[in-house]
């Protein structure tokens, strides 16, 4: 499929608004990468595709083809491959899904989500890099340098997802402010270090602990050096979790500088922004952790459903535990052509942030009818699980392959929109590609 022809390669590719006013007169409200429009015209999206649709009367109503809604924007950022920037101060990038083809994301292919500037520390000597123990709650301040972690206690690596609690959150309308992820801010790759309870344990807690959080060595993005641009925190519980890591190693090697070298916090399962980065305070907490970004509406969400658009008063905001189910495609990239009458391999990955994922089904007529995919196990707990299964298109046109996934406690991803919430997060909509059969 050419560009000449408006095909899955062309048109949105550019400046997604710009085509959208080429394609259906100047918009009157804003439009998501998922991409919603009332009285949309089957001849007008054929044309732009350049085919037919077969299971047009099956789309939910105002739906933007995959082909139209997606963007191929290149990034280069020193020591990663691919990443799509979404902002640059601070820089937060994110990778196409299929970047993330790969069962253990290597370290060039996992997305950026900064809050502050980062530290420059590319010439340090890490192993000397001091992390400090505080709070009410810890038993003895001390200091321990990353020497000291390596020699004191026993190593462990697993795979851990790690995701933006707002990835998707481009595709909620009415839109939410913040940095309009699609869907490639999660990576799973290897991560090594010492647990986090491990830890905690040698420096001792009191009774009353209740929260664990950090502060890391990045600078506001103002510049003020009084302000910190994020301290965010776990219950105890979350932070004693065997997979609860401070880790030093991603895939064997240092971590990148964007992801946090020389030292950082992982606690997979829960929204990225409480795994910080540049490491340099640990504290143990006997309240629920207020520093920045744990307070107002910063990783909250409604307690209650509430209507798209709706102004929620913070008292009224829950913080976010658990990222939702759901589920990736990796191969084929969304555009492919595919010959008539040939079946088409299709994979990706599942995972359900605390719990497991149980299922993972895919659709060719926009969730009309469903297939099972074969679904392995996962490497360890909090690790993302891989799928795979076969398609077979009816007839040459336009299609797009929807995937569908369901935890261990029977909730799937819902086929558009999850509950609209004010600032964009846990969007779990299932993933879908466009693919031309010709």
């Amino acid at each position: 499929m050419t560009d000449k022809k408006r095909g899955i390669h062309g048109l949105y590719a550019a400046d997604p608004l710009a085509a959208d006013e080429t394609l259906w007169g100047r918009r009157s409200n804003p439009v998501t990468r998922r991409g919603f429009l009332t009285g949309s015209s089957l001849v007008a999206m054929s044309t732009a595709i350049g085919a037919s649709i077969p299971f047009a009367h099956l789309m939910p109503g105002g739906l933007i083809p995959a082909a139209l809604a997606q963007s191929d924007e290149p990034f280069v950022i020193t020591g990663k491959d691919g990443l799509v920037v979404l902002n640059d101060r601070p820089v937060n990038a994110e990778t196409p899904a299929h970047l993330l083809d790969d069962r253990v994301t290597p370290a060039s292919r996992l997305f950026v989500r900064n809050n502050g500037i980062p530290p420059v520390t590319g010439n340090i000597d890490a192993d000397a890099w001091e992390l400090e123990f505080g709070g009410e709650s810890i038993a003895r301040e001390m200091k321990l340098t990353i020497a000291d972690l390596k020699k004191q206690f026993q190593h462990h690596t697993y795979q851990l997802q790690l995701e933006c609690g707002g990835n998707g959150r481009s595709e909620f309308v009415p839109p939410a402010s913040g940095n309009q992820w699609s869907i490639g801010a999660i990576g799973c790759p290897e991560w090594t270090g010492v647990r986090l309870k491990d830890v905690l344990e040698f420096v001792g807690i009191k009774d009353d602990a209740v929260y664990v959080a950090y502060y890391g060595a990045d600078a506001h993005a103002s510049g003020d050096p009084a302000k910190v641009p994020i301290s965010r925190g776990v219950p105890l519980s979350k932070a004693i979790e065997d997979e609860s890591l401070i880790a030093w190693a991603m895939n064997g090697e240092d971590l990148p500088a964007m992801n946090g070298h020389p030292l950082r916090l992982v606690c997979a399962g829960w929204p990225g922004s409480v795994s910080g980065k540049w490491l340099k305070k640990i504290v143990v907490r006997n309240q629920v952790h207020d520093g920045p970004k744990m307070t107002g509406s910063s990783y909250r969400v409604p307690c209650k459903p509430v209507a798209p658009g709706t102004t929620v008063p913070d008292e009224d905001m829950c913080i976010i535990e658990s990222m939702p189910v759901k589920s990736l495609i990796t191969f084929p990239k969304s555009g492919i052509e595919s010959a008539d009458g040939k079946a088409l391999a299709v994979r990706g990955h599942a995972w359900a942030g605390d719990h497991a994922v149980s299922a993972v089904d895919v659709s060719i007529d926009f969730g009309a009818t469903w297939q099972k995919a074969t679904l392995e196990s996962a490497a360890n707990r909090f690790a993302w699980q891989h799928w795979n299964t076969t398609v077979e298109f009816p007839q040459v046109g336009y299609f797009e392959v929807w995937a569908r996934a369901t935890d261990d406690k029977g909730r799937a991803q819902p086929m558009v929109l999850p509950g609209w919430n004010p600032k964009g997060y846990l969007n779990n909509a299932c993933h879908r590609i466009a693919v031309q059969v010709v």
